[in-house]
């Protein structure tokens, strides 16, 4: 099936329901999502990506039926992982001298993965294709977020193929976003860069500083998952910008795992101490335990300030905290404050461990945490709820 873009644009893609899991175990995906392939009917018929191995068949299968296979002149490869190449073994089977235009880092990595050596043609940022009476422009976009990804500008119908900049893995029938509950949509985008693209926020803002001094009219964004940004596409840069900018909202989470329930009790305590001092503040507290760690992640990256939690076990932290800190380390969070508490007996390790990990990965410690040694009686909590009162304190007074 095809869906009209705009004039001669047609998504071609494939929308995958059942998929909950992303790159292995790395990220959620509750709301599934699409791999977005684009066909440009103009005097030259150009294909833009193609979809995950998987569907490479049912991918192949249906592009038949739009377009007899041979009649396309151009493949334009703007990234190659899987979910964006995984059909390109199979559709080069069929056309295997057709040239596939991507940067040279994008002839690496297809090499790389399918050990094929395929009419490649490397493009850099400003270079052209004319395809009748639009063309192509080529606009490398480094590190958003591989080395080999790149953008690609259609003139005339001023669409930008952005790759998985400003996507989202949010699956619908209905391809466009002022089609979908809005609520939804930007849950999955603020997800989408907050798991993948913070990291790189400095190269996102720059990459769409040099879109912006390029003076290109803007009408669509198409991006490679979720849906298309036809109403108001500026809508979601700005909101890059955003989120790029060291953001925060007016937030306090508190993340924690417990043995047998001290732990527990210290975070909830410290949320009432904070919901005491001032109801504006948006605090929220969850067991690392059961609770998805990409949301996790989200919920970290909305936030002014973090407080971890674990008792100490076996002069360590439990494994839940320990994989939450590992995947905190990765994403160079900025502007963001943080301490550790947790319950101990024998041994009062895992504040100090958990310290360490926030410090090391760029979080600001408030102070050198919350130790209680057994299970916290009741003048302990109480200190405990004057803790939050004075997180309160601290964030109004920033």
């Amino acid at each position: 099936m095809k869906i009209n873009v705009k004039n001669n644009v047609w998504w071609v893609g494939k929308t995958d329901w059942e998929l909950r899991k992303f790159h292995g175990d790395e990220l959620s995906t509750h709301h599934g999502t699409t791999y977005n392939s684009y066909l440009l009917l103009e005097e030259k018929k150009v294909l833009i990506d193609t979809v995950w191995s998987k569907y490479s068949a049912e991918f192949i299968s249906n592009l038949e039926k739009e377009i007899d296979l041979k009649k396309i002149d151009y493949i334009i490869s703007c990234h190659a992982e899987n979910d964006h190449s995984g059909a390109m073994p199979a559709l080069m089977e069929i056309i295997p001298d057709k040239p596939v235009y991507c940067t040279e880092n994008g002839i690496k990595s297809l090499k790389g993965h399918y050990h094929k050596d395929w009419n490649f043609v490397p493009v850099k940022t400003g270079d052209k294709l004319n395809i009748g009476s639009k063309e192509l422009i080529f606009i490398q976009a480094p590190m958003l977020h591989w080395p080999d990804t790149m953008f690609c500008y259609l003139t005339g119908d001023n669409i930008l193929f952005s790759n998985d900049a400003f996507g989202q893995h949010y699956c619908s029938e209905n391809l466009f976003n002022d089609l979908v509950d809005h609520e939804e949509l930007f849950n999955e985008a603020i997800k989408y860069f907050a798991n993948i693209l913070t990291p790189f926020s400095p190269l996102v803002l720059k990459k769409i500083e040099e879109f912006v001094s390029l003076n290109l009219p803007l009408d669509i964004i198409c991006t490679s998952h979720g849906v298309i940004w036809r109403d108001n596409p500026m809508q979601i840069i700005q909101k890059y910008i955003e989120w790029a900018s060291a953001y925060q909202q007016n937030q306090i989470t508190i993340i924690y795992d417990t043995m047998w329930n001290g732990t527990r009790l210290i975070a909830e305590n410290i949320a009432k101490g904070i919901r005491l001092s001032d109801e504006n503040i948006i605090v929220k507290v969850f067991n690392a335990s059961n609770t998805d760690k990409n949301d996790l992640i989200t919920e970290i990256f909305k936030s002014k300030i973090v407080l971890i939690g674990s008792p100490t076990i076996n002069k360590g932290i439990l494994y839940s905290i320990g994989g939450l800190l590992e995947f905190i380390k990765g994403l160079n969070f900025k502007n963001k404050k943080a301490f550790a508490f947790g319950c101990y007996g024998w041994h009062s390790e895992s504040v100090d461990i958990i310290n360490a990990s926030l410090k090391a990965s760029g979080f600001d410690l408030l102070s050198e945490g919350i130790k209680v040694n057994w299970e916290p009686d009741e003048n302990t909590l109480k200190q405990v709820v004057e803790t939050g009162k004075k997180l309160v304190t601290l964030m109004q007074t920033e």
